[in-house]
């Protein structure tokens, strides 16, 4: 009677069509391993949740870097669809289901992005150009609560983090500032979502969202939103989940048909 494997549940998620089936192929003839593939980080998550409602949960998150970054291969989202770069996956599903690993697939080694990937919650930065053996070794010692890195990019990594936790204090009290409102809507915006789709999600009118995106960049002393995503993720505010929407809370003014509700 032969001896059961335990199986090693990978998805990886990559909007480059032709590196994610090669990468999902390679997983696969594996012995340990059942892999899945997802294009997009809504696509990832729905992906994840249904695993969960399977009793088929995923152990390790392979994220490209790069994720919703539109290049002459991958083309930009589509009106109102939802935008989320890697890092940005990384958080939410960390927080949503923390027993899933991360481990960020990147094409060139960058210290102060890989710092952001691990405070988003990864356990390793990896160069898609790493050999199979090596990528195999990162997936099975994550599940180790082991965190890999690029020996190169160790020093500089620290360097970001050290640096990080000094910005931290300042951007926790910016955030402070912001009323409940503002900051949900900050968490949308660190999710990637663009005004509209923020309208959608929280009831609210377009101009209603413009004026509350407004206010969070004043009040964080920015200009812009990548900066106030910045800042929020420094601050450790993780993106707004991508499922269910927001409730409508108490002074917000909700438009139906060009009306005031």
């Amino acid at each position: 009677m032969g001896v059961s494997v335990a199986r090693i549940r990978v998805l990886v998620v990559d909007d480059h069509r032709v590196f994610a089936e090669s990468l999902a192929a390679a997983l696969a003839a594996e012995p340990d391993v059942d892999v899945a593939a997802a294009g997009t980080g809504p696509a990832a998550m729905r992906c994840l949740d249904r695993g969960v409602a399977e009793g088929r949960r995923f152990d390790v998150l392979l994220v490209d870097a790069d994720l919703g970054v539109p290049t002459a291969a991958v083309p930009p989202p589509r009106e109102g669809e939802p935008t989320v770069d890697g890092i940005s996956l990384v958080a939410g599903v960390r927080k949503a289901q923390p027993a899933v690993r991360a481990v960020v697939l990147a094409e060139k080694d960058d210290a102060r992005r890989a710092a952001l990937a691990l405070q988003a919650g990864a356990s390793g930065w990896v160069a898609k150009d790493s050999s199979l053996q090596r990528l195999l070794a990162v997936v099975r010692g994550v599940l180790r609560d082991e965190t890999h890195l690029p020996p190169a990019l160790l020093t500089g990594v620290l360097r970001e983090l050290t640096a990080a936790r000094r910005h931290r204090t300042e951007s926790e009290r910016l955030v402070e500032s912001l009323t409940p409102r503002e900051r949900e809507v900050l968490r949308c915006m660190v999710a990637g979502l663009g005004r509209k789709a923020v309208a959608e999600r929280l009831f609210l009118s377009p101009h209603t969202v413009r004026t509350h995106m407004q206010n969070v960049l004043g009040k964080l002393g920015v200009h812009s939103t990548l900066a106030a995503v910045a800042l929020a993720r420094r601050a450790g505010v993780g993106p707004a989940p991508l499922s269910a929407p927001g409730p409508v809370l108490a002074g917000d003014v909700v438009e139906r048909g060009g009306q005031p509700a």
